[in-house]
């Protein structure tokens, strides 16, 4: 169960129409995960600064299990990622940061339990 968010000081109005949904559809792709499953979050307008300048500019946080645990996949999904969000933010690859985060199961509810008993 991956759980995408997008954080950007792009106004929304600079966003694609749709983005949520072809991020879900984009995450799903690269980590391996049905779409279903995939929980995505976009939040725009907001007050950021990366490498020390406030000039438009994103962070994708990629939290899952079994999937981003390593250097070796996230180096493989960095790159996706990274194709995926210069393409639909027209940001260049200094101005987008990703930070992935492995999950266990017992740290995430679903239907009144936590996964590791679903």
């Amino acid at each position: 169960m991956p759980f995408v968010e997008l954080e950007t000081n792009l106004p929304a109005g600079r966003l694609p129409s749709g983005l949520a949904q072809e991020l879900c559809a984009a995450a799903a792709d690269i980590l391996g995960k049905p779409a279903e499953r995939v929980n995505v979050t976009v939040r725009s307008g907001l007050p950021m600064v990366v490498s020390g300048s406030a000039e438009p500019c994103a962070q994708l946080l990629v939290s899952s299990i079994g999937v981003v645990g390593s250097a070796e996949q996230n180096q493989r999904h960095s790159a996706r990622f990274f194709d995926f969000l210069t393409a639909q933010l027209g940001l260049g690859t200094e101005r987008i940061v990703i930070r992935f985060y492995p999950l266990e199961p017992w740290q995430i509810g679903k239907n009144r339990t936590v996964m590791t008993f679903l």
